[in-house]
């Protein structure tokens, strides 16, 4: 009888192992555009996964996919929990992950690394798919969506839920679903009223304004770098209190302008290195200080914005070191 149990046991905890390997990379994906935090996701599939051998469900017949779902929201949501009642010091930013595919790839172009393809490619049949869903754009819209608008929209429009697989991931009724769906959608309004296609095209304009932009920060061009930034552009920075950075949004092409040409002032032209990459679908800077000084990064990611027009309208520093763990700098 004990053997039997053993076998038991041993046979659920190979099951289990096995839909975890299969989804694991879908639930860091989940996990990601809920927590913002490529760090936080890493840390949530382990524990989801130690949840899951630790505790079963109790039929470990049905389909195990949709109880790891289950599990692993739960568990970004108490995360997000953590994350509210802690004081942050300046704008908070997502964290910058490695998009893969290249000009020659059709389906896998710009996609994020950890993304699964299937047969018939990446995006969703959701309101939004699964690249613009990585965007920081994106990502930056819903930090203003309370916790629970932020889990039943990335479910409905994002992974194109029904409303009963979502009430069954987050365990609320159908009624809050469709209430909390309808909420999360308005919260929405401003960022789909600006909204842009991640397309070929934009991330070439982008990768060219990038260009000009290291230009005129090489050259301490404040008329320059105006030029490139919508009149109403906002920067964030974020150093999480670990580096020096702008402590609040700032607004205004002049004073974004001087800003990023004050940043510049602090070290020699010279002992900048700077890389483009595609980050979350757009191109993006990757910064290296050579030359240390008081808190100030060592290395940063600035990522960007574009309008209809071309100019920056969001500009987001993102230098706080556990910000960066997904990002492979080259110097």
């Amino acid at each position: 009888m004990k053997q039997a149990r053993v076998s038991e046991a041993a046979a659920t905890a190979s099951r289990i192992d096995a839909a975890f390997r299969a989804h694991e990379r879908a639930l860091w994906g989940m996990l990601y555009r809920l927590t913002g935090s490529a760090a936080d996701s890493d840390e949530l599939v382990q524990e989801t996964f130690l949840r899951a051998i630790e505790r079963p469900p109790v039929d470990t017949t049905l389909p195990l996919k949709p109880w790891l779902i289950r599990v692993a929201m739960n568990l970004g949501l108490d995360c997000l929990r953590r994350r509210k009642r802690r004081a942050y010091i300046g704008p908070w930013l997502p964290s910058p992950i490695e998009s893969a595919g290249d000009a020659s790839d059709a389906i896998n172009d710009g996609v994020p690394s950890f993304e699964p393809v299937n047969a018939e490619g990446v995006s969703t049949e959701g309101r939004y798919d699964l690249l613009e869903s990585v965007s920081i754009a994106f990502l930056v819209a819903l930090e203003a969506l309370r916790l629970r608008q932020r889990a039943v929209l990335l479910l409905r429009d994002v992974f194109d839920y029904s409303v009963e697989e979502t009430s069954e991931a987050l365990g609320i009724s159908a009624a809050n679903v469709k209430t909390t769906h309808h909420r999360a959608r308005h919260a929405m309004a401003a960022y789909d009223r600006e909204r842009q296609p991640i397309t070929r095209e934009r991330r070439a304009a982008t990768r060219d304004v990038l260009e000009r932009f290291v230009l005129g920060m090489a050259t301490r061009d404040v008329a320059g770098i105006e030029s490139l930034l919508a009149r109403d552009v906002r920067e964030m920075s974020d150093g999480a209190g670990e580096f020096l950075s702008a402590l609040r949004p700032l607004h205004g092409a002049n004073e974004v302008a001087r800003f990023f040409v004050g940043l510049a002032r602090r070290v020699p032209s010279e002992r900048y290195a700077v890389e483009l990459r595609d980050l979350n679908g757009l191109p993006a800077l990757l910064v290296g200080v050579g030359q240390r000084a008081p808190r100030l990064a060592p290395r940063f990611v600035l990522a960007v914005d574009l309008d209809s027009a071309g100019r920056i309208r969001e500009a987001w520093a993102v230098q706080a070191t556990r910000k960066l763990t997904h990002v492979v700098f080259p110097f």
